[in-house]
């Protein structure tokens, strides 16, 4: 089921491979009919990361839901399932986030950090797998993690959004009448000579 009320997307889905390619088109549309476009490989890649994490790590389900909110130029992506465990920081790229989607049962107050740090850390260039939450936190502005209730969790992610673009120039309101118009006064009409010299009707 989908719901897209005014700048809020919301997708629920089971984070299976065959859907995890639907749901970054879903995405990628949503996105691009905001007008987001710059924004739409950071967020299709992230959300990649987080269902590939809900499918390989999720226990009981692999039951989740993917939102998109849009607020004061700041698109927040966050991804809702059914197991509580928090993912750990354990050293990856960035400030310390893992190379693997470890999770911990006992972090009830939940992770934060600040993206957009590259370089750092002990993080294998040539690992295939398991990078996906420090990836986010490379390409992020900030991202997170907080139970979800007694039975979930929920990581996020944000990203700056683009400022509008501006609004065309108002042609300017236009008062009285134009010379040359069709409500020009007689007189002021192109090519109209002076007025004629009047003649007395009445002879002598």
């Amino acid at each position: 089921m989908i719901s897209q009320p005014s700048r809020h997307c919301t997708v629920e889905l089971q984070a299976l491979p065959s859907r995890i390619g639907q749901v970054r088109r879903i995405i990628s549309a949503q996105l691009r009919y905001w007008h987001l476009d710059s924004l739409i490989d950071h967020a299709a890649l992230g959300v990649t990361e987080l269902l590939t994490n809900v499918h390989r790590h999720a226990q009981p389900d692999k039951l989740c839901r993917v939102e998109l909110k849009l607020l004061r130029g700041v698109l927040r992506v966050s991804v809702r399932d059914h197991d509580p465990r928090l993912p750990v920081p354990h050293g990856g790229v960035g400030t310390g986030l893992g190379s693997r989607a470890d999770v911990d049962t006992g972090g009830a107050a939940g992770v934060e950090g600040r993206g957009g740090t590259r370089g750092r850390g002990d993080a294998d260039p040539f690992a295939t797998s398991g990078r996906g939450l420090a990836l986010i936190e490379a390409m992020s502005e900030s991202w997170g993690a907080r139970p979800d209730g007694e039975d979930g969790k929920v990581v996020w992610f944000t990203l700056a959004a683009p400022p509008p673009p501006p609004l065309a120039a108002a042609h300017p309101a236009l008062y009285g009448a134009p010379a040359d118009g069709p409500f020009a006064a007689e007189e002021d009409r192109p090519g109209r000579r002076g007025p004629s010299t009047a003649r007395s009707a009445v002879a002598g």
